[in-house]
């Protein structure tokens, strides 16, 4: 699921991307007065993603602006420490909270942690969105941001997010839209016909979005966009060194030095697609996502998490251990999700697994009737791992365990 370009990593849109990486992989846009063709290439990366995202708009302000980062990860801590900053200039709060779906992606936990904000995390609702209501309830005099996803990581399923923007206005707060997955394809779904509500800055309310170009934007991992909704919030993003004894020192992102590389393969990969190359790779996997989801319909022991927007698709089981599953799937070369609360596994659909899906939904049958037939973990599987770890009320004993095992894998 981690690859989400199509066809052989030897030629193609392979081949184009790494081109361009090797071309730029000497440049570095700290320094901008250097590598030039590097710098414009990261400003018109971010004026395709901004006017794709609403700011050809004119209830947008006419002020989008952003900057290419590492990956969604940064993009939302970036966003993150721009809300804060910014509503503690305007409004004068000095305790930052932000609020949470719990379906929100884990970057506003390490946010919470880097920025030193209170985190507040809401259930979602019985359709797996946020609770608008819910969160509302969590409102004080220190809350400057909340989130909503199109579509969320867990389930692909959009949040209300013209609700969430009027919610934001009404209360003067910051309001972030994660579309790190959705980015490159929820516009052209909607110019496909597809179903699909508003999510972007022709939101009133929506004052930041990220949006990774290394997924269905087809660019070489390690490049994404996050954008404003006006240059007041944005600047509060950058660091500014005034008394360093190696001179006047600015940066617009958390890291100093950045890839060249990686933004040239970016560049690249939106020129060689434009419009029309998008419109027809959403089609393709939008299509396939419908199928998949037929296909799992179909399995009477499974059943489909809510109703998904995009081409993230999450099931689960009340007859057999959905984790049991993913196990059987893993040995057949499938790698899925294993999600929580409840207890599933999701798949996202990519380019590769448009000429496979029935091979897909061949195994997935399969696999539950091989665990229907004989339940219980197979030798070297993570069930049982992910089994316990869902039962144990102490989350902190949980917390502790993931902190060991990353500390023994790297």
């Amino acid at each position: 699921m981690f690859c989400y370009i199509g066809g052989s990593e030897s030629e193609g849109h392979f081949s184009l991307i790494n081109e361009a990486c090797s071309m730029f992989a000497h440049t570095n846009p700290l320094h901008l007065d250097v590598f030039q063709t590097v710098a414009q290439c990261e400003a018109e990366v971010v004026a395709m993603t901004a006017a794709l995202l609403g700011s050809k708009n004119k209830s947008s302000g006419g002020e989008i602006c952003g900057n290419m980062t590492s990956g969604g990860t940064e993009s939302i801590l970036l966003a993150v420490k721009s809300s804060r900053d910014y509503m503690k200039a305007k409004k004068g709060i000095k305790r930052p909270e932000m609020i949470i779906p719990e379906s929100a992606h884990s970057a506003y936990d390490k946010a919470a942690q880097y920025f030193n904000i209170k985190l507040r995390r809401v259930p979602v609702n019985k359709n797996f969105q946020a609770d608008v209501k819910a969160i509302r309830q969590q409102f004080n005099k220190n809350t400057v941001l909340i989130v909503g996803s199109a579509p969320g990581f867990p389930h692909g399923i959009i949040d209300p997010i013209e609700e969430l923007g009027e919610l934001a206005y009404s209360y003067g707060i910051c309001f972030h839209v994660d579309l790190c997955l959705g980015g490159f394809v929820l516009p052209f779904a909607r110019k496909l016909g597809y179903p699909i509500p508003p999510f972007d800055f022709s939101v009133k309310g929506v004052t930041s979005i990220s949006a990774d170009v290394h997924k269905y934007g087809l660019a070489p991992k390690g490049t994404s966009v996050v954008l404003y909704r006006n240059h007041d919030i944005r600047k509060h993003q950058f660091v500014a060194v005034t008394e360093w004894s190696g001179g006047l020192y600015v940066s617009p992102t958390i890291a100093g030095s950045r890839p060249g590389g990686l933004i040239a393969g970016a560049w690249a990969a939106l020129m060689a697609l434009g419009l029309e190359g998008y419109l027809e790779n959403t089609k393709a996997i939008m299509e396939v996502s419908k199928r998949i989801q037929k296909g799992i319909k179909e399995i009477p022991e499974l059943f489909i998490i809510g109703r998904p927007d995009m081409t993230i698709v999450a099931f689960g089981s009340n007859d057999l251990d959905i984790f049991e599953v993913n196990d059987i799937m893993s040995s057949k070369g499938w790698h899925l999700n294993a999600l929580q609360r409840p207890n599933s596994i999701h798949i996202c659909i990519t380019l590769q697994h448009a000429p496979v899906f029935e091979d897909f939904l061949r195994d997935l049958k399969e696999s539950v009737q091989t665990v229907k037939e004989n339940p219980g973990p197979i030798n070297g599987g993570l069930a049982p791992i992910y089994g316990a770890a869902g039962k144990i009320p102490d989350r902190g004993m949980v917390q502790e365990l993931l902190v060991n095992y990353m500390d023994s894998t790297c």
